[in-house]
């Protein structure tokens, strides 16, 4: 939602009318503007911050296993996936040069994955373009590593999860 609509909502929540009670209300609650001003999705920043903490849990629940030597790193790699090449990420707002590779893959991937999967019941899975084009124009954001969201696209590497996720879906629905 642009700016020009974000002040509109705040000028039309100023507006006065009278209750039944004649009392006078603003037009709009604080709790109202403050969905209807939501810039970018449906979520508001408390909402935002509640679903991101999942990851912390997750970083917490992961460090505390004992892991062999082998996966000492998995709560680095799982901990990253939300994380931005520019620092905007989150939990911690790291950037690219403080992100492991495998991290920064694991971005990558669980972007596609949630873009593409078919068995979502809140929304139908992407082509493999749609998925790649809005993995692209997050690389011009900086959102995803560049180098290897190359390598990603240009090794295929995207085909193989899509022909076993197609073939797994196709045998469970008969």
């Amino acid at each position: 939602m642009s700016e020009t609509h974000q002040q509109r909502i705040k000028q039309i929540a100023q507006r006065r009318w009278v209750d039944c009670e004649g009392s006078e209300q603003n037009f709009l609650t604080d709790d109202e503007v403050e969905n209807l001003n939501i810039a970018r999705g449906t979520l508001t920043a408390d909402e935002r911050t509640i679903v991101n903490h999942h990851i912390v849990a997750t970083i917490k629940m992961l460090e505390s296993l004992p892991f062999p030597r082998s996966l000492q790193n998995v709560s680095e790699i799982a901990g990253g996936h939300h994380e931005r090449m520019d620092g905007k990420g989150y939990p911690k707002g790291l950037k690219r040069e403080e992100l492991s590779i495998p991290a920064r893959m694991m971005g990558i991937v669980d972007i596609f994955e949630a873009l593409t999967a078919v068995d979502r019941p809140y929304k139908d899975g992407m082509t493999l373009s749609q998925a790649i084009s809005i993995l692209e124009k997050m690389k011009l954001d900086q959102h995803v590593d560049p180098d290897l969201l190359d390598l990603f696209i240009n090794e295929k590497v995207y085909r193989g999860y899509a022909e076993r996720y197609l073939q797994a879906y196709q045998l469970d629905d008969g």
